[in-house]
């Protein structure tokens, strides 16, 4: 259509005791009549935030706006809405977002819904051509040796029972428990490897945005992660013991409405942060496999060489800037996860329909804590460098998420930040 059309954004003005919950798009600079614009009781909004950029003209940029608090209890509902300012994003915008005063899990999916939207919505996961070490189920790697260790009779571990039902169950993580692989060299170095017969996701179903959309979390265990490569320009660098830990914990979250089925959006962990992205710009397939009769087109999700981070497509992903930094490479290996295989850990609204996994209600480390020399690590790696790629090798890395810098096992989902909140 016509590029050059020239538009008028209104910002309406609400009585006293009303909020405005949208702008106004007129064609003509006509003030728009009071009777097209409609305002809200102020008891019935929230105030938001603007979450995405959508598009933008010199200095007149134009945002999505949600609830700024978002979560399993809270009531800001988001209803598509946005907003046009005028320079820099500025927060709170100057509109609000709509209130349920009502049930949040009123429209929430009973435990057939639940299996009928994860029947059609899991991802299919991809593992990397050359991925060592793979997913498996948390039983199998408790019954094939993996360790409780306390703190105070490291010489004494205990081999974890099935459904990790001997797990420490009070809610600290205060580093006096934790899990490693097991002690023996031979058992060790195959439990690192992974099982992905065994593999399961463990689904979290949660009420988001005042009980309008459920979030099902999707939790994926792998026994180890393993170390991390680096790309300095032109050169490919292993990284040595960086980003090496016992026990890692990666998910995937589907947003799916509860007024049309409809999925949404997915979300992507990547280490400590990850990325939310429209159903529009996601990759399909047919079903669970390559059968392009199967009526079921589910999405596909990438996972990164070594660090399992997720991704919506191949290819290289640089964690660094100017083409330096840690890569996370993804591709289309052999191994592939049907993440459609799942086990329902939570869901509060459900009640005692739903019982958690004692392994879920372990708050130490899913692995051990190791010293080691950064400096050390740093140094044999930059022999390899030019003088004057040194430094900015050395900052990017010093500025990696923290799970990619110790040899430090990670905490379960229940100690993640998007457990009891939104993704970020």
């Amino acid at each position: 259509g016509n590029q050059d059309s020239t538009l008028y954004i209104w910002l309406p003005t609400p009585p006293d005791g009303y909020k405005a919950v949208g702008q106004v798009v007129t064609k003509t600079p006509d003030k728009p009549s009071t009777e097209k614009v409609m305002c809200v009781l102020a008891n019935l909004t929230e105030q938001c935030e603007t979450a995405s950029w959508i598009w933008g003209s010199n200095d007149l940029n134009f945002y999505d706006i949600r609830p700024s608090n978002r979560g399993p209890q809270a009531p800001g509902v988001r209803i598509g809405s946005f907003v046009a300012q005028r320079g820099e994003n500025t927060n709170p915008p100057s509109i609000s977002c709509l209130k349920n005063l009502k049930s949040l899990t009123q429209i929430m999916p009973n435990e057939k819904q639940i299996e009928a939207v994860l029947q059609v919505y899991s991802p299919i996961l991809y593992l990397h051509p050359d991925e060592q070490y793979l997913p498996s189920s948390v039983n199998w790697f408790f019954s094939n040796g993996a360790l409780l260790y306390k703190k105070d009779d490291v010489s004494n571990p205990v081999p974890i029972a099935q459904n990790g039902t001997n797990l420490p169950q009070d809610p600290n993580n205060d580093g006096a428990y934790w899990i490693d692989l097991p002690a023996d060299d031979a058992n060790k170095d195959r439990v690192k490897q992974g099982n992905l017969e065994s593999a399961e996701t463990y689904v979290h179903v949660k009420p988001v945005f005042g009980g309008t959309f459920t979030d099902f979390a999707m939790w994926v265990f792998y026994p180890y992660n393993g170390p991390a490569r680096a790309k300095v320009k032109f050169i490919n660098i292993k990284l040595g013991k960086i980003g090496q830990h016992v026990g890692d914990w990666e998910h995937v979250t589907l947003r799916v409405c509860n007024l049309d089925g409809q999925l949404y959006q997915i979300y992507f962990s990547q280490h400590n942060k990850g990325q939310w992205l429209d159903s529009s710009q996601l990759e399909f397939q047919n079903g669970g496999s390559n059968d392009f009769n199967s009526p079921t087109r589910r999405p596909i999700v990438y996972a990164s060489l070594h660090g399992h981070a997720h991704y919506p497509h191949a290819g290289l992903n640089l964690l660094g800037k100017s083409g330096v930094g840690a890569r996370d490479d993804t591709d289309k290996g052999n191994n592939v996860m049907d993440m459609g295989k799942f086990v329902l850990v939570s869901a509060d609204y459900l009640g005692s329909q739903v019982i958690e996994p004692a392994w879920l209600n372990f708050f130490r480390e899913w692995g051990p804590h190791i010293d080691y020399k950064l400096d050390d690590e740093l140094k044999a790696v930059e022999k390899f460098l030019p003088g004057k790629l040194k430094d900015v090798f050395e900052n990017i890395v010093r500025g990696l998420p923290k799970e990619m810098l110790g040899e430090e096992g990670p905490n379960g989902p229940k100690e993640k930040g998007s457990w009891n909140g939104d993704e970020v």
